[in-house]
């Protein structure tokens, strides 16, 4: 099972816009480019929502149905480890291994120095096609990267085994994901990652490290985007230097995790892709649930009340809602609209402020941000939530469909 060039994980809260999601990767086909899509939601998200691994596996399968998609398609079991994998092995045919918890601390060391003594021969001024100047490893730099990387990696292994064990080699798509760290992989952390996953037997098809800079959920990119440009080519580097010096899968590719709305690294990350030809994996899961608030405003009548009372639900459980993403939001209370301002505001009203259009003087970040993760208040009213969805598809589709489309799959793959 071999992930393509391309990919985009799309995922969906409620499990209701996967027609639409298939339309917009359908539009980038007719323009002669393939995006494979990737359903995700994570174990988490499955909590707050109420819903079961299989539901996903079910949605997709019924867009791929109705639209007659003969292309490839995935489910996958998003940041997963092994307390939480077996509820997704049997819907699931991609994985991601979150092991983020595991980086910074030490494997034993002998295994430190068992996987130094292994690539003493990368300690040297080591020049990597792609990169300007070459890279100065030293058997030090090794082990300190292996002291920080290591475990986490042999983490990964064990859960690696563990879903091969049930779904045999081969049937399965697998990313190794450290993300959600407190500090970025550089390219050089990267390369030896992957000396590691190579000597753990994965075949993994996507990493995801942590960038340079913020990737808050649901807004643009907030760092050096030069900086970043300069990573992220980097990356691309190490992963072809890697492939072959460490015989990894030739598709191995980056992933970018909270992917959606980072519009100002989508132009020097498109042009990366293109001087290296290279492939991409790109998460922008939370997006779908913003544009359905968006449709259910427009929609007017029921649909704009409901859109008005999760806003007022998010505006006083703030912290409830925002404490377990607090590291990829950055939300400035004072801006955002009192619930009996938002009250007062038209359907149009609603959709400018929470649209991503930079251009718009309406569009607030923050209250977009706020909105992100407070898809568990929609969970909580259930089937008149998930009713008024089905009710209003007309006016929620055509923004799912723009904003995969238009706002990202154009801008980086098209």
């Amino acid at each position: 099972m071999l992930l393509g060039k391309y990919s985009m994980g799309i995922g969906d809260r409620f499990g209701r816009q996967g027609k639409a999601q298939l339309r917009a990767l359908e539009l980038a086909a007719k323009q002669g480019v393939v995006v494979e899509p990737v359903w995700n939601k994570s174990h988490r998200e499955h909590t707050i929502v109420g819903t079961q691994p299989q539901s996903v596996r079910a949605e997709a399968d019924a867009a791929v149905a109705a639209l007659d998609w003969t292309g490839a398609y995935y489910v996958d079991a998003d940041h997963i480890g092994l307390g939480n994998v077996d509820l997704f092995i049997s819907s699931s045919d991609f994985f991601t291994l979150d092991v983020a918890d595991f980086t910074g601390k030490p494997a034993v060391d002998d295994a430190i120095r068992e996987f130094v003594r292994s690539h003493r021969s990368l300690a040297k001024s080591l020049r990597i096609p792609g990169i300007a100047e070459p890279v100065e490893i030293t058997q030090q730099r090794i082990e300190t990267i292996a002291r920080k990387y290591l475990l986490a990696v042999h983490e990964a292994g064990k859960i690696y085994r563990h879903i091969e064990a049930v779904k045999g080699e081969g049937n399965f798509v697998t990313e190794v994901s450290m993300d959600e760290t407190e500090t970025p992989q550089t390219p050089v952390e990267m390369l030896f990652i992957l000396a590691a996953v190579a000597g753990e037997g994965i075949p993994a098809q996507t990493i995801a490290p942590k960038f340079t800079g913020r990737f808050n959920k649901g807004v643009d990119y907030a760092g050096n985007v030069a900086a970043f440009a300069k990573e992220f080519d980097e990356d691309l580097a190490v992963i072809a230097f890697a492939v072959k010096e460490f015989g990894l899968p030739s598709n191995l590719k980056l992933s970018i995790h909270s992917g959606s709305d980072k519009f100002s690294i989508y132009s020097p990350m498109k042009e990366s892709l293109r001087r290296h030809d290279a492939g991409l994996h790109l998460k922008t899961a939370g997006t779908t649930w913003l544009e359905e608030l968006i449709g259910l405003a427009t929609a007017g009548g029921d649909g704009l009340a409901i859109a008005k009372e999760i806003y007022r639900g998010a505006h006083g459980r703030f912290d409830e809602l925002c404490v377990p993403y607090k590291t990829v939001i950055d939300i400035d209370t004072a801006r955002l609209p009192s619930p009996d301002t938002v009250d007062g505001w038209s359907g149009g009203e609603y959709a400018a402020a929470l649209r991503h259009d930079q251009s718009c003087a309406a569009y607030n970040p923050h209250l977009r941000q706020i909105l992100h993760v407070a898809y568990k208040l929609a969970a909580e009213m259930g089937k008149r939530y998930t009713a008024a969805v089905e009710k209003h598809e007309d006016a929620i589709a055509p923004n799912v469909i723009e904003n995969i489309f238009e706002r990202h799959v154009k801008r980086v793959f098209v």
